[in-house]
């Protein structure tokens, strides 16, 4: 079970519980107060929770409708008992109800671990006796075991009852084998026939196929590894890759074009390289041999088989399908990718997330701006339709793939994939047309401005109305297809806005962000000679710049600001090195 999202202490593991909602530690405004022992000696011993009301008023300082207690309120409105055996301590927190009431259970209720009482009931027991309470249970009896949270990401759970011949799994996850702290109240309330409440954001546990406890330690022990070890894999591959290529242009000046070239197109490759290490799984040694080796590797082949600009597009084609045809199939792969979504966080187990979106808002536009330059005959006059219409189709075909909930679930990608479509294809006429031999201007910003607002919310349209055909269920429709109003979706908006500000606070302490900051100031200060690279491939200019505006984009409607920031910055800046390489001109 996924305790919290990133690492959070048990208290709020089990408030979570108790609420069945969950958001950021970064959006609560303090931290929860101290709670020592719980449980009472005596029976009038611990009423209710102390520090109740300074957890309540600090559930209200989060932009969400948190609402500590709220299932076992819903369960004492519903007449259904909820109790809780003397000796437990932080995990009564679970019972609470709104008003931090608790209701303890009186020794001549003990037989409960006998044969299981009506309602519910919280016991504590060992591994050994829960075995034996198993084999006590009825047919409608449902028995959740939870080990005591410790702080960890993710603690073991245990379900026994009707149903529950399985791995563990919910539409939260869609995770064989894991589930989140808010599954749980949700699937005591179904068990009950009582109605899940909007402020709970969990979903009921299900179980699926046969139980394997080996593939679960695996997966988790993949899940624990990733984020550790995706910030050095990719900085050292991509220092790797600029040393060598600096050793040849040392070395070899005359191959100092090729070298460039080679280094953008390892970067390309790079997250296809990522796929093949989910695939195998190896140690950190071998995973970072594999990316800084394999990409390296692709690259050269590529540039040896191709030429002109066809080694860029085929290298952003190769890596947008892979990823493309692993979240349809399920997110295998692209769960366990070191730029997959990083489920060990809790934030999202299935389809990308914003790292991967970064990247692949970059490659789609200068992928076909790359491919439509090598065409040659395409960046003449009169075949300027096609190029639109490629544009266009692509940065459509890519949101939904990456957007629906039934494979990408990224929201930002149904917004952030459109708008540098549009850019770039409103950027294809270079705001003229001809008209029998002469050339004559229109007025393009206006047409440009309606394409990048009406095309981003014509592909949100197109999401929602598949997620709701097809439930999708997936974040688009949960959080802002269901908001209870405007009040809620200000919230949203204030959550990615608060989290995004995290974001760059916690960047401003990594070199690596300033150093892109310095690269983006240096293009900027150079950008007449940096646009002489790319003028005379006017296609690939214009994926380039729908790329730019699909990073700017990005970094305002996602909560990891600058994250994106850093990786589609990273991506354009191996696009300028290939331009460079292909223009034929000084640096």
């Amino acid at each position: 079970m996924s305790a919290g999202i990133d690492e959070v202490p048990s208290t709020q593991t089990y408030l979570d519980v108790g609420q069945g909602n969950r958001v950021s530690p970064a959006l609560y405004d303090g931290s929860l107060p101290s709670l020592r022992r719980l449980a009472p000696f005596t029976d009038d011993h611990l009423k209710s929770v102390p520090g109740w009301g300074q957890i309540l008023k600090r559930a209200t300082s989060a932009p969400a409708d948190l609402q500590p207690g709220l299932f076992a309120t819903k369960l004492e409105a519903a007449g259904v008992p909820i109790r809780v055996e003397r000796g437990i301590d932080l995990p009564v927190l679970i019972a609470a109800n709104s008003a931090g009431r608790v209701h303890w259970l009186r020794p001549r209720y003990l037989p409960c671990r006998r044969q299981l009482c009506k309602g519910v009931t919280f016991l504590g027991e060992t591994l050994h006796n829960t075995r034996k309470l198993v084999g006590r249970l009825r047919p409608s009896d449902l028995l959740v075991a939870l080990p005591e949270a410790r702080g960890d990401r993710a603690i073991p759970l245990g379900v026994a009852g009707g149903g529950f011949g399985g791995d563990l799994t919910s539409d939260s996850t869609r995770t064989d084998g894991y589930v989140l702290s808010t599954d749980i109240a949700p699937t005591i309330l179904r068990r009950f026939d009582q109605p899940i409440p909007n402020e709970m954001d969990g979903e009921p546990i299900r179980a699926t196929g046969q139980i394997d406890p080996a593939a679960v330690d695996d997966l988790n022990a993949r899940m624990s590894v990733i984020p550790d070890r995706r910030a050095p894999v990719v900085i050292l591959s991509l220092v790797s890759w600029i040393l060598v290529a600096a050793l040849v242009c040392l070395a070899l000046p005359i191959r100092r074009r090729a070298a460039l070239a080679w280094v953008a197109l390892a970067f390309a490759y790079m997250p296809l390289t990522l796929l093949a290490g989910a695939a195998i799984e190896p140690g950190a040694l071998a995973e970072g041999l594999l990316v800084g080796l394999g990409a390296a590797v692709l690259a050269v082949l590529t540039v040896m088989a191709l030429r002109g600009w066809w080694p860029l597009a085929v290298a952003c084609a190769i890596t947008v399908i892979a990823y493309g045809i692993d979240v349809a199939a399920g997110s295998e792969l692209t769960r366990l990718s070191l730029l997959g979504p990083n489920p060990i966080l809790g934030v999202r187990f299935y389809g990308i997330g914003n790292e991967l979106e970064a990247l692949i808002a970059v490659m789609v536009p200068v992928g076909v701006g790359a491919a439509l330059t090598a065409r040659g005959k395409l960046g003449k006059a009169g075949n300027e339709g096609g190029a639109i219409a490629a544009f266009i189709g692509a940065g459509i075909l890519a949101a939904v793939v990456f957007a629906i909930g039934r494979f990408g679930a990224d929201v930002g990608a149904a917004i952030v994939l459109p708008v540098g479509a549009a850019v770039a294809a409103g950027l294809v006429r270079e705001g003229s047309v001809r008209i029998g031999g002469r050339q004559t201007t229109t007025n393009p910003h206006g047409r440009a401005l309606a394409a990048v607002i009406a095309v981003p919310l014509l592909v949100l349209g197109l999401v929602a109305f598949i997620d709701l055909v097809s439930g999708g269920n997936a974040h688009l429709t949960r959080s802002v297809l269901d908001a209870g109003g405007a009040g809620d979706l200000a919230d949203i908006a204030q959550r990615r806005l608060e989290l995004s500000a995290d974001d760059f606070a916690q960047a401003a302490g990594n070199p690596l962000f300033w150093l892109v900051i310095a690269g983006i100031c240096a293009s900027f200060a150079s950008r007449r000679r940096v646009d002489a690279w790319l003028r005379p491939a006017p296609f690939a200019r214009a994926g380039f710049l729908g790329g730019c505006a699909a990073v700017g984009v990005g970094v305002l409607v996602n909560d990891s600001g600058a994250t994106f920031l850093v990786l589609g910055s990273l991506a354009l800046g191996a696009t300028l090195a290939f331009a460079w390489a292909q223009a034929g001109m000084d640096p």
